[in-house]
């Protein structure tokens, strides 16, 4: 929508009056909408850079690793709605507690799960097989542990939404290489969408598959 002059992403607000992250609140035919950062976050900047097919859906239950202090999730619950369901993965106590206080708290489609995205067996209040499997976290073996969290949890035909974090994975080599490599991980998956972060976030792609 046009604000203040410019084209920006905004997500409908499941929370009306609440603000997650001091993003603007922007009413339209008597909606509020939740202006949308893609410096902010990636599933935004995977938008502003091409994806046009966005796997969310409303009604849709995702399972969000590596959720930190929710600024995607609150858009992601809003793209879901209140009939949908986001099971939001973080492993440090101080920052699920903020997730919990900024966001959970307004919303009752999110379940913060206090746990290391490592270790998919153990969750605690995950149930079911999901629609999508958001994966947001900074470990060298980050598509490992996407792939096995998607072995328990995500359906038959279900989305991998894998954001590559290059630095993470190697220090040196081009991240072009890496996005390539961590593609090729993805066996059993068919790949939709392989797309560069920049110029909102460097050294990072996303996958989707």
């Amino acid at each position: 929508m046009r604000v203040d002059g410019q084209t920006k992403l905004a997500t409908p607000n499941l929370a009306p009056g609440v603000s997650v992250y001091r993003e603007k609140l922007v009413k339209r035919a008597g909606v509020e909408y939740r202006v949308w950062d893609p410096h902010r976050s990636k599933l935004a900047a995977v938008i502003m850079n091409g994806l046009e097919d966005v796997p969310l859906h409303d009604g849709d239950t995702v399972l969000y690793l590596g959720a930190s202090t929710g600024t995607t999730v609150s858009h992601v619950s809003d793209m879901v709605g209140s009939g949908g369901m986001v099971f939001a993965v973080e492993h440090t106590s101080r920052v699920a507690r903020e997730l919990l206080d900024r966001v959970a708290v307004h919303r009752r489609n999110i379940i913060p799960v206090l746990q290391d995205a490592r270790r998919p067996s153990e969750y605690m209040g995950v149930f079911g097989r999901v629609d999508a499997v958001y994966c947001d976290i900074s470990q060298p073996d980050q598509t490992r542990i996407a792939v096995a969290n998607c072995n328990r949890y995500l359906k038959s035909g279900g989305y991998l939404m894998l954001t590559v974090k290059a630095r993470s994975i190697d220090v040196i080599r081009e991240p072009a290489d890496i996005f390539h490599q961590e593609e090729s991980r993805l066996a059993g998956f068919e790949i939709s969408d392989n797309i560069d972060l920049r110029p909102y976030h460097k050294d990072h792609s996303m996958i989707l598959a």
